[in-house]
């Protein structure tokens, strides 16, 4: 396999992994928020600490479910960006986002062509799918579309800052913040929308909400660093620009 194709076949890999988890995020979205651990609350924190996150003395670290995928699509684009340059990376962020509307395209001709009775097994399970997936997947796209052209902005940004020196550095500051654009813009979009649980009444409760989904994707931003220099240590021989000049 000739040193080109190879590039060709990591760039397409990490494509695949970054759209794969972009679309299973939006499926699943808020569907279901799910507990990622729970800590034993001292007296004291108890009482400061909201209902919506605290069972008794419990606190729970809870997420939707979509949010689990997501910082895969911040490391795959970090290391597109890293081996292949701004402009492949932000052709594969317009590519998803151009993917998830495709998704929808086909689920809306599912959802207009007749059914047929006697046959489908599933039809009610399929509606519930469509009516909650529309709002969340437009919702999912528009915070999307900000978040990932923030990162890859912010990431070319600190590598010229820095002379292409400090992986750590540009890897953590543009994920870090772009993952707060993502979890404000999303869950604030899906309060004003009504497509949040009757807990969630509130602009308090929704904070209590993106603060936790801020949390897991700060932790793992922190956490996939090691992964990101391992992927760039790795993959350093397919970079597309080693003298860091036309790409960037």
């Amino acid at each position: 396999m000739s040193h080109s194709h190879q590039r060709d076949v990591l760039f397409l890999s990490l494509a695949g992994i970054f759209l794969t988890a972009l679309v299973l995020g939006n499926v699943i979205g808020t569907t279901k928020f799910v507990t990622i651990f729970t800590l034993n609350l001292p007296d004291w924190l108890q009482s400061i600490t909201p209902s919506l996150v605290r069972d008794g003395s419990l606190y729970t670290m809870s997420v939707p479910a979509g949010v689990i995928a997501y910082p895969f699509t911040f490391l795959a684009t970090d290391l597109i960006s890293e081996l292949f340059g701004r402009k492949k990376a932000q052709l594969v962020v317009w590519v998803g986002f151009f993917m998830n509307f495709f998704m929808l395209l086909l689920m809306w001709i599912n959802h207009t062509l007749p059914n047929t009775f006697g046959v489908s097994g599933g039809l009610d399970l399929f509606e519930g799918v469509y009516e909650f997936m529309v709002g969340n997947t437009i919702a999912s796209m528009i915070a999307y579309l900000t978040a990932q052209s923030v990162d890859v902005r912010l990431f070319h940004f600190w590598k010229k800052k820095t002379n292409g020196k400090h992986l750590w550095l540009r890897n953590n500051a543009s994920t870090m913040f772009s993952q707060l654009v993502d979890s404000t813009a999303i869950l604030m979009i899906l309060y004003f929308a009504g497509n949040l649980g009757e807990n969630v009444n509130s602009l308090g409760a929704v904070f209590i909400l993106i603060l936790n989904s801020y949390l897991f994707k700060f932790f793992f931003a922190l956490f996939d660093t090691p992964l990101f220099y391992f992927g760039v240590k790795l993959f350093r021989k397919f970079d597309e620009d080693p003298e860091r000049n036309s790409l960037y």
